[in-house]
């Protein structure tokens, strides 16, 4: 027995001093290894596409993938010609619930719910929407958590860096297994945005229409640096252990690492006013006395939102994903973006959110400007928000009208003889 154990704690110095604050380290027991779905989880509203069973994937950046399983759902007809597809991309967190209520096996509801629907600016009495979780996503595509199949584990630490161009060939891959020849319109934003781009340059005999919203032609050095905080925030977490924590009891995951990616990347989603006005200098607990762990409501929110994260998400797709983005640039190997968008054969619609600070306006501005110049019909839209990036989150009742109005400007296009 060493001359410590067994030794009554000193007394505190002074207002507390540093120690750990108990209130994340009690409920951190309770919180998945990984919010991933698994096979046998209820499916909720999950359809499931398999590709690359005869034949490996290739990736852009090297390796193979094989025995590919793309979850997707639906909403609406295809009709008989198979005109009407409408494909919805997601950001970063998100997944194929785009639309609907949360429930079993679902636990949040669809991202973009206030726009597709009956009546809604996607709407779904017109239109057969189609929203797939992305290649490397944890909800149902294969991801870092799937099982391989020549090792019966999951992937964990072997799963491969994909591209948003590995993506958007397994989504082509799932157009064709659906019967699409061509989408009316390929819509997304952030991340999405970047597969609605590259949609457009790597199949544009595909697509009749984009809009890409809050997003940009290639990551900028800020974007990458905020990425990187966010991955070696994960990496630098003990029980990430390289890759392979899926085998982890409830509270010895990654959590920490995640929820503090989480948190980093929620404070550049949002704008100084909109935190600002929601949160200010408001603390949680009293200050009675200065303790280093009495929090302010800023710091409330954001442990909240982390744990959310955590419950529904996986450390490993955040990297694997994070990457993803910070490698898109729509001109690499073809001589450039001006190039690259010259690929771009139909009407465009942008979309920029003012207060965004993270993928600021200017970049949305640099893509419309080039397909101005270069002669590609395209439209510009500028959502006034107060939440920043998040804004194409938020702001359904501005970006639903204009997007409503291009999708039928699309479709009676099509109809005229």
């Amino acid at each position: 027995m060493s001359a410590d154990e067994g030794a009554e704690s000193p007394e505190p110095i002074g207002n507390g001093g540093l120690a750990r604050s108990p209130r994340l380290y009690d409920r951190a027991s309770k919180l998945p290894a990984s919010g991933a779905w698994r096979p046998g989880d209820p499916v909720f509203g999950r359809q499931f596409f398999s590709m690359a069973a005869d034949r490996p994937f290739a990736l852009e950046g090297g390796g193979t993938l094989s025995d590919l399983t793309i979850a997707y759902e639906t909403w609406g007809e295809l009709d008989a010609s198979a005109s009407n597809a409408v494909l919805v991309c997601h950001a970063l967190t998100g997944d194929a619930h785009a639309a609907g209520p949360s429930g079993t096996g679902q636990p949040t509801e669809g991202w973009w719910d206030p726009l597709i629907g009956p009546g809604r600016a996607i709407d779904t009495d017109r239109w057969f929407v189609v929203c797939a979780n992305v290649l490397g996503g944890c909800q149902g595509t294969t991801g870092p958590s799937s099982i391989d199949a020549a090792t019966g584990r999951p992937y964990g630490s072997r799963f491969p860096v994909v591209s948003v161009r590995d993506v958007v060939r397994t989504q082509a891959a799932l157009a064709d297994h659906l019967g699409i020849g061509q989408w009316m319109s390929v819509v997304g934003g952030s991340m999405g945005g970047m597969q609605v781009l590259e949609w457009g340059a790597m199949y544009p005999e595909r697509v009749r229409s984009l809009a890409p919203i809050a997003t940009t032609a290639a990551a900028s050095a800020l974007q990458i640096g905020w990425s990187m905080v966010g991955r070696r925030a994960i990496a630098a977490d003990p029980l990430w252990r390289d890759g392979d924590y899926y085998d982890a009891e409830p509270g010895d995951g990654p959590h920490t690492g995640l929820m503090l990616a989480r948190a980093a990347a929620q404070i550049h989603y949002r704008s100084d006013q909109s935190l600002r006005d929601r949160f200010d200098r408001n603390l949680v607990e009293r200050l009675d006395g200065f303790s280093m762990w009495n929090r302010f409501q800023i710091e409330s929110y954001l442990d909240y939102h982390g744990e959310k994260l955590v419950r529904r998400f996986d450390a490993n797709t955040y990297l694997v994903l994070n990457k993803l983005m910070d490698l898109h640039d729509i001109g690499r190997g073809r001589g450039g973006i001006e190039q690259a968008l010259e690929r771009i054969k139909g009407p465009v619609l942008t979309m920029a959110v003012d207060s965004d600070v993270l993928y600021h306006p200017y970049q949305q501005y640099e893509i419309r400007d080039t397909l101005h110049a270069q002669g590609t019909h395209c439209e510009h839209v500028e959502i006034r928000s107060r939440h920043g990036h998040d804004g194409f989150l938020l702001e359904f009742a501005q970006i639903g009208p204009p997007l409503q109005d291009f999708l039928i400007e699309i479709e009676k296009a099509d109809r005229r003889p």
